[in-house]
């Protein structure tokens, strides 16, 4: 199948996988093994040495694995994929693989706790710096670039301030420079967003939210030129080990088959919790890709098929106000991650960025009284009523 003769909707439920060659199962199978037998001695020679194709030991490469691997290739629009143990092995295999010592790596402004951690991590380890940038225009990109810059690394929508990256721009800027642009497209999934095809070089997905979709897996994917997942496979994969197992790839590919039709609710749901959130008493502001009134709203309208199922805002008054919300609420859950089929509510300045010092927080826009909501796929109405319900309480 041809990625560019069908449709994502499709692509999603067919793609990388025929039946034929698994005794006509309808369902990838569940390769659940941890090594795979050689009919001959010379046999495991040519594999380990590269001239026979053929599965080693799951480590190396699992059929199960591959599956979930060429499908998220084809819906992304890049030549391979490789799936990591979790978001986080996936983001910090490409960072490893892409730099060295004295190395640099400029950052959009505001990344995920965790890809903050690491990048403090390996610059106290290994002094590969980075700098953040706004990224609002050429100059401002152009300007933190220096002749040890090996990586450009985005999130847009940005965690949790869903500030957006105009990523034409970024690459636009690379290309003068020969860097790849590295995008963490964990908020719009490949259905919202498609990178690769706006001329960036990989795609990192924590595959734990939107791509699993049911809160009960946690991984990651790249997608990017064949010989980068080559290397990369052979090397930080293989070596450092942050492999997925067969049957979280087999969650996956479940949760791949329904991937257009949840983001669709949630994009849906999404929008109207906005528009009723932005009108009450309570609020104090609201960061909404789809917000007509946003200032980056053309970046939305350019780049992304729909907002996505994302909202933050700001409570009027203190740490604790926003606390206060959050706790008084019945049927939405009180938990990191996103894109699961509940919606879920947390407090990112203490939950997913607390490891991020407070004066870098408040720079990156993260203030005491936000709060990020992830709109599951329940009734819009039924997640409206909880809101509204602890929205009151504060208001009194």
């Amino acid at each position: 199948m041809e990625n560019e003769t069908k449709k994502i909707d499709t692509v999603v439920i067919h793609g990388g996988y025929d039946s034929k060659e698994h005794k006509g199962s309808l369902t990838p199978p569940l390769y659940q093994t941890s090594t795979f037998t050689f009919e001959t001695a010379e046999q495991g020679e040519r594999r380990f040495a590269g001239n026979e194709e053929g599965f080693i030991y799951s480590r190396l490469g699992n059929p199960t694995v591959k599956a979930l691997e060429t499908r998220i290739a084809l819906i992304e629009g890049g030549e391979a994929g490789l799936a990591f143990g979790s978001g986080m092995a996936a983001v910090s295999a490409v960072l490893l693989s892409l730099t060295k010592t004295g190395d640099h790596i400029l950052c959009s402004k505001g990344l995920y706790g965790c890809t903050f951690g690491l990048l403090q991590l390996i610059k106290e380890k290994y002094n590969i710096t980075h700098h953040y940038s706004g990224m609002e225009t050429e100059a401002a990109t152009e300007e933190l670039i220096r002749p040890e810059t090996k990586a450009i690394y985005v999130e847009t929508p940005i965690n949790p301030t869903m500030s957006l990256i105009d990523l034409e721009m970024v690459v636009n800027v690379a290309k003068k420079y020969n860097i790849p642009v590295i995008v963490d497209n964990t908020f719009c999934s490949p259905y919202l967003q498609q990178p690769i095809k706006l001329g960036c070089d990989i795609v990192i997905h924590s595959a734990t939210k939107y791509i699993g979709g049911h809160g009960d897996v946690i991984a990651g994917l790249v997608v990017g030129k064949q010989h980068f997942i080559n290397e990369l496979a052979m090397t930080t994969r293989k070596d450092v080990g942050g492999i997925i197992s067969p049957i979280d790839a087999w969650l996956l590919l479940r949760g791949l088959k329904t991937l257009p039709v949840r983001m669709d609710r949630h994009c849906y749901n999404a929008k109207r919790i906005a528009e009723l959130l932005e009108q009450h008493e309570s609020i104090d502001g609201i960061f909404y890709p789809g917000d007509s009134k946003n200032p980056q709203y053309h970046i939305m309208k350019k780049q992304m098929s729909q907002a996505g199922g994302l909202i933050s805002f700001t409570i009027k008054g203190t740490k604790e106000n926003a606390q206060s919300v959050i706790n008084e609420l019945k049927l939405i859950k009180i938990a990191v991650s996103l894109g699961d089929a509940e919606t879920l509510i947390q407090h990112p300045a203490t939950m997913t960025h607390a490891v991020v010092p407070e004066d870098q927080r408040q720079q990156m826009g993260i203030t005491d009284n936000m709060l990020r909501l992830s709109v599951g796929l329940e009734a819009w109405e039924d997640i409206w009523m909880d809101l509204k319900q602890a929205l009151d309480i504060l208001a009194k």
